[in-house]
């Protein structure tokens, strides 16, 4: 059972503890979000952490699909996904769960799940496929799957060509945008169009697809996870949109997601601040010291 704010931190040590990860969540947590009232852990951090602080590897990729994670989970590999959320009588959140098993007769995922539990006899909790998609879709089917570092030459064979990241991110796009054909009313497909557009560099169609799900209502929550739309408007110079998103982010977040403090300084440095941007940067390493984006943006204000 994951401890407060702790999803991240309590899933990644559920998949490492398939290979025998003796540590609790603590561990994971201390390198992960050593401010406990951090509301994201991002799935690049989270193997960063596998990758640098044990002997097992990890990878992520967007724009996974129910066939390619039974494949993982056919061969034992342990799949962590970044899904929707929103207990009854709450609003959405962002949400991480290990999925440990399948069955096509039944069209069930079995998931081990750090804030609702891990089933009967910790087989894992039932989700029909159908409802499982939905949820995954919100974060543009995002997956993270752990593995013995002699068994990377499988693991890249499963992910065919979304072992190239630019392939995985164009495989996401198409997804996303046939979805959005299908179904033009709703925020998730032009989001997840506008965050594999942000990974291959297509910031201008990027932040067309981000202004369509703005209008779309998208969870009041998303850019605690997500920072696409900060990255598309930068990059085509639109500060006064990233500095309006970085507001209402402050403002629902408490301030506890360092990445917002990253996008205010980098326009603030921008626009000839860079007093003011420094002080955003530290505010950022003040909640995660180990934030190397912006560590890397204060080494180059050169102030």
């Amino acid at each position: 059972q994951q401890t407060w704010n702790n999803c991240g931190p309590a899933n990644i040590t559920m998949a490492l503890s398939y290979y025998g990860w003796r540590e609790g969540q603590d561990v994971a947590a201390s390198y992960l979000k050593p401010d406990a009232e951090d509301k994201n852990v991002n799935p690049t951090e989270i193997v960063a952490f596998v990758n640098d602080h044990t002997n097992l590897r990890a990878i992520t990729r967007i724009g996974g699909e129910m066939e390619l994670l039974k494949s993982f989970l056919a061969s034992d590999f342990p799949v962590i996904v970044e899904t929707g959320y929103m207990p009854e009588g709450e609003d959405w959140f962002g949400h991480y769960q290990t999925v440990v098993g399948y069955s096509d007769a039944d069209q069930f995922v079995f998931i081990y799940d750090s804030y609702l539990g891990s089933g009967e006899n910790g087989e894992g909790l039932v989700e029909t496929y159908s409802d499982f998609d939905d949820n995954w879709q919100d974060f543009n089917r995002t997956f993270i799957v752990v593995y013995e570092q002699e068994r990377e030459g499988e693991v890249r064979e499963i992910l065919g060509d979304r072992a190239d990241l630019t392939l995985a991110a164009e495989r996401a796009f198409d997804i996303a945008q046939t979805e959005a054909r299908a179904t033009p009313q709703e925020w998730a497909p032009w989001f997840n169009m506008g965050t594999s557009l942000v990974r291959l560099g297509r910031y201008e169609e990027a932040a067309v697809a981000y202004d369509q799900a703005r209008q779309l209502d998208i969870p009041w929550r998303m850019l605690w996870y997500q920072f696409g739309p900060y990255e598309a408007y930068f990059n085509i110079g639109r500060y006064d949109d990233v500095m309006s998103l970085v507001d209402i982010n402050l403002a629902s977040s408490q301030g506890y997601v360092e990445e917002t403090y990253y996008w205010q300084g980098r326009v603030l440095a921008e626009q000839g601040e860079p007093q003011q941007a420094m002080n955003a940067f530290n505010t950022a390493l003040t909640h995660n010291p180990f934030y190397s984006a912006a560590q890397d943006a204060l080494q180059e204000l050169n102030v």
